[in-house]
């Protein structure tokens, strides 16, 4: 982001779809600054007609969820439950991005999100292989990269499988998000397949998300679905033994802003996924800490990790790291680097971070003034 030097407070514009708990809370967090309202411009236009911005603008790029008629609009199809469609929202949504790219660079605005990094970021085989080649600890995967292994169908994970010893993998459709279409797939003795989905089926094939974890225990069962899904891209990584808490798998999700970690909250489950939005539940963050440094790890060695993620993407204000501790609470690694990671409601920023006191869009509101204010500064004679 390169902002106008003007002496006046920054001028916001924000791209999403107005009266969404996204675009709400970076108002309020805009208002909060003292700063004038942000000028939205709904998605329904950009892609009904193109966006328009004006000159000195600092533009945000909010997620294009919560609408039904956009969802339609990018994925093609009329049931947002529907998990089928996601190439197509990819292909639609970032034709959409570089559109409102074009128009803030003829209009003389800037962005806050790169168009290229959220290429990358929503697609998990490119952002993977990016996250490896900067040497951030990610799960070993046969389709990182753009010359990871192409997934035509079950046959193709079940030879990943055996050729690269991994008998527990996760199955992610390549542009999915918030776990949709998301496979965890173990093999057992005698060659039994069985896989842990909130894919529900139904009898016509069509697959929709469901607000639930079920057991897929036949290999049938699970090609089914991992064929429904190949034809929109899927990519395929080690599943790694995650620490627990209590019995429950633990994550974390850590927002990082301009550079910083600011913010995290930790996901607990007794299924293999952790979204909250499937049964999963906020954890102790005071507790993992003292696990981590009781087992001889380091905290501060997990937020830079994160860190390490957010830089692989230096085009992009804030993002959301899915941070994996590992069986033993001294390793980590990166499962994933969302976009739009930054919707946790009224959780404040961590001790040290800067950001104490702040939610994460009030943080990257604050993060928007520090440069504005810096740029000044470099450009004073």
């Amino acid at each position: 982001m390169s902002p106008s030097a003007s002496s006046g407070p920054p001028r916001l514009a924000v791209v999403g779809n107005p009266g969404s708990r996204r675009v709400t809370l970076f108002q309020d967090a805009v208002a909060a600054a003292g700063l004038s309202e942000a000028r939205t411009v709904p998605w329904l236009d950009v892609l009904r007609g193109g966006a328009r911005f004006l000159p000195g603008e600092i533009v945000r790029i909010e997620s294009p969820g919560e609408d039904a008629e956009v969802d339609r609009l990018l994925r093609g199809a009329d049931d947002p439950t529907r998990v089928e469609g996601s190439a197509l929202w990819y292909a639609r949504f970032t034709a959409a991005v570089r559109e409102v790219a074009r128009a803030a660079a003829d209009a003389g605005a800037a962005l806050l999100d790169g168009p290229a990094d959220i290429a990358v970021l929503f697609d998990k085989r490119l952002c993977h292989g990016v996250l490896e080649t900067a040497g951030v600890p990610v799960p070993a995967s046969p389709t990182s990269g753009p010359a990871g292994a192409a997934v035509r169908g079950w046959d193709d994970v079940r030879d990943l499988m055996a050729a690269h010893r991994m008998p527990r993998v996760f199955v992610k459709p390549a542009h999915g998000s918030s776990a949709s279409g998301v496979l965890a797939v173990e093999t057992a003795g005698g060659g039994r397949v069985r896989a842990a989905t909130s894919v529900e089926r139904d009898p016509a094939g069509r697959l929709y998300n469901s607000l639930r974890v079920r057991r897929c225990t036949t290999e049938r069962e699970v090609a089914a679905i991992v064929d429904a899904l190949a034809p929109d891209g899927l990519h395929v990584e080690r599943w790694l033994p995650k620490a627990t808490r209590g019995g429950r798998a633990a994550d974390l999700r850590v927002v990082v802003v301009d550079g910083r970690a600011t913010h995290a909250v930790v996901r607990t489950s007794s299924s293999p996924m952790t979204n909250l939005h499937l049964g999963g539940a906020r954890g102790d963050l005071a507790g993992v800490r003292a696990a981590i440094e009781a087992a001889g790890g380091s905290w501060a060695e997990a937020l830079t990790v994160c860190e390490r993620a957010a830089t692989a993407f230096p085009d992009t204000l804030c993002v959301g790291v899915d941070l994996l501790p590992l069986t033993g609470w001294r390793r980590f690694a990166v499962g994933e680097v969302n976009a739009f990671g930054d919707l946790l409601p009224r959780l404040t920023g961590l001790p040290g971070s800067g950001a104490e006191g702040l939610d994460t869009y009030a943080a990257q509101v604050t993060a928007v003034l520090d440069r504005t204010r810096n740029d000044r500064v470099s450009t004073t004679p």
